[in-house]
């Protein structure tokens, strides 16, 4: 898409910014002034998901009214606040409305995207290139940059992002359960690999035939799965072999789909990010290792901020007029 002739408004500087990310692990608000002089942060409940969809835009209200109660004259003053979720694109029924509602609730500009894009926006701080974010899911984000107007014009590109049951290669919840697979194995006598898993399992399901019932009913599932990838980190340390190998695949994986968003016009650099990545030196060595056997070329870069600090950029964008909205990844 060509770039449109645009001239951004800058934010005062005694004006506030309003950052929330919202995923399978829990919700964060943060209330920052424009100058950054000052930030405070709320948490929130995670996500669940039902035959409804995801409640993320009940735990986004949820949040703004609990802002609005601890720092009201702060909340008034806002300029922008930008919001990313997960399952945003795909769970929740219509995240335009969402965007309306905050909107009228504080009279400030508002966008709400895809948690990637908020992840891409913090980790890369606001330069090209592709971010791919490991928390309870997985979802990756490419993109060239703002152009020379500054504007962030709509070609985003998406891998993953598909949930617990379909994708989010190299999640938490795709480490959880593939460590649960395992486990069932061994306990059938199939495979003695997940023998470890099985164990740490046990301590924490009980038998393993009340599994499904605790796990499939939950409509927080990601979320119990995501909780899983912490024994499968225990045991890394510990130095089993299984669980060394899950998180070096988790990292594999997660290169795949960083890789696989970058266009030719893109920097050639990529991120790694959320608290998944950081649980396990192992993930980011299954990630550099990929990334330079399938695409020699590409840098691999730290994350700047993370997907709260990326929510708060999203907010200034929004503020500035120089963020355009793109189908299924955008809405302002």
């Amino acid at each position: 898409m060509a770039s449109r002739s645009h001239s951004a408004c800058p934010v005062p500087t005694d004006a506030w910014l309003v950052g929330i990310d919202v995923g399978g692990s829990g919700s964060r608000l943060c209330l920052e002034r424009a100058d950054g002089s000052d930030r405070r942060r709320i948490d929130g409940p995670r996500v669940k998901i039902g035959p409804g969809g995801s409640d993320a835009d009940e735990a986004v209200y949820q949040l703004i009214d609990s802002a609005c109660t601890a720092w009201p004259d702060a909340m008034k003053a806002a300029a922008g606040l930008g919001i990313g979720a997960t399952g945003l694109a795909s769970l929740v029924s219509d995240p335009s409305r969402l965007v309306t509602n905050v909107r009228a609730r504080l009279g400030a500009a508002a966008a709400a995207a895809v948690d990637a894009l908020t992840a891409h926006l913090g980790a890369l701080n606001g330069r090209g290139g592709a971010v791919v974010v490991l928390g309870t899911g997985a979802i990756a984000m490419g993109h060239p940059g703002p152009d020379r107007q500054g504007m962030w014009n709509p070609v985003w590109r998406r891998v993953d992002g598909w949930g617990h049951l379909l994708g989010d290669r190299g999640s938490g919840a795709w480490l959880g359960r593939r460590s649960l697979e395992l486990a069932l194995q061994a306990h059938d006598g199939v495979s003695r690999t997940g023998t470890e898993f099985l164990e740490a399992a046990v301590r924490r399901f009980g038998d393993p035939a009340d599994w499904p019932a605790q796990i499939y009913t939950r409509d927080d599932r990601a979320g119990v799965l995501a909780e899983c990838a912490q024994d499968v980190v225990e045991l890394a340390e510990n130095n089993v072999s299984a669980a060394k190998e899950l998180l070096f695949e988790a990292g594999q994986q997660a290169a795949r789909s960083a890789v696989a968003t970058l266009g030719e016009e893109d920097p050639q650099q990529v991120v790694i990010a959320g608290r998944l990545a950081a649980a396990h030196q192992l993930i980011a060595t299954g990630f550099s290792t990929e990334v330079s056997q399938i695409r020699p070329e590409v840098t691999v870069v730290p994350a700047v901020e993370t997907p709260l600090g990326g929510a708060l950029v999203l907010a200034r964008l929004a503020a500035e007029g120089t963020i355009v909205a793109q189908e299924k990844i955008l809405w302002t």
